[in-house]
Formats: C-alpha cells, sequence, structure tokens
C-alpha cells in the first residue's frame, strides 16, 4: 500500500497556535501549583498534550530533529530532583518533603517568594511529561 501523503495546511497553522496556548497555560499551572491548584503533574499534563498535539499534526521525524529529547533520561532527572528536594527536609533535621519558604528581594521581580516545593514540582513535571510521551510515543511506534 502506498504511503499518501496529505497536506493539513489550516490543521497545522491551527495547531501552532493551539500549542503555545496549552504551553502558557502549562507554565502557569506549573507556576502557580504550590499556593492554588495545579503543580508539576497537571502542568506536565498540560505539557505532554501540547507535544502529543505536534507529533499527531506534524511528521513524526521533523519533530524528532527538532525536539531531541531523550524522555527516558529525563524521567531520570525528574526523580533525582525530587529525591533531593525531599532529602533536604532531612539534612535540616525534619522530616522528609518539608517544606521551606522564605521571601527575597529579586532584582527585576521584587520580593519573592521562593520555596522548595517549586523543585519539587519541576522533578515531578519532567516525570510526568516523560511518562506521558514515552507511553504514548511506545504505543504510536508499535507496528504489531
Amino acid at each position: 500500500m502506498r504511503n499518501i501523503q496529505t497536506n493539513d495546511v489550516m490543521l497545522q497553522t491551527i495547531s501552532r497556535v493551539v500549542v503555545y496556548i496549552i504551553l502558557i497555560f502549562s507554565v502557569y499551572l506549573f507556576l502557580a501549583g504550590h499556593n492554588s491548584p495545579g503543580g508539576g503533574f497537571i502542568g506536565g499534563l498540560m505539557t505532554a498534550s501540547a507535544l502529543l498535539l505536534m507529533y499527531l499534526v506534524f511528521e513524526k521525524k521533523s519533530i524528532k530533529k527538532s525536539l531531541n529529547i531523550n524522555f527516558e533520561a529525563m524521567i531520570g532527572v525528574g526523580l533525582i530532583i525530587t529525591i533531593l528536594t525531599g532529602v533536604i527536609g532531612v539534612l535540616n533535621g525534619d522530616s522528609y518533603l518539608t517544606q521551606y519558604f522564605d521571601y527575597y528581594q529579586l532584582p527585576i521581580l521584587g520580593e519573592t517568594e521562593l520555596t522548595t516545593a517549586l523543585p519539587f514540582d519541576l522533578g515531578i513535571y519532567l516525570v510526568v511529561v516523560s511518562i506521558a510521551l514515552t507511553i504514548i510515543l511506545s504505543i504510536a511506534e508499535d507496528d504489531a
């Protein structure tokens, strides 16, 4: 059977805009997560959905070429960040995953709250994006 390529200009154009909207919303959810609903898990799922949309609309070769990420290695990086964030509490004599925060004066941002929940959420974010895309792309590449 012949492989027929379609020219989905409209779908590709709309998808470019939608992907940016989803990615911006996922960053918002990620950053809002330690004070309100959201965080690394839902932000990671939103990012994975945006990347999956790109894989569905555009050629897989071009996406892999422009988005050269080893998702299996990124799972490990996310787990290491998450575990190390939890160890901070143990090193300070508190329980595992104790959250610390303080307010700092940053040059452009002014007074900003910095917390250990943010790197923890970053680790979760990386794990969720990587696992979701690894599973989905593995199923998509299965020819059986």
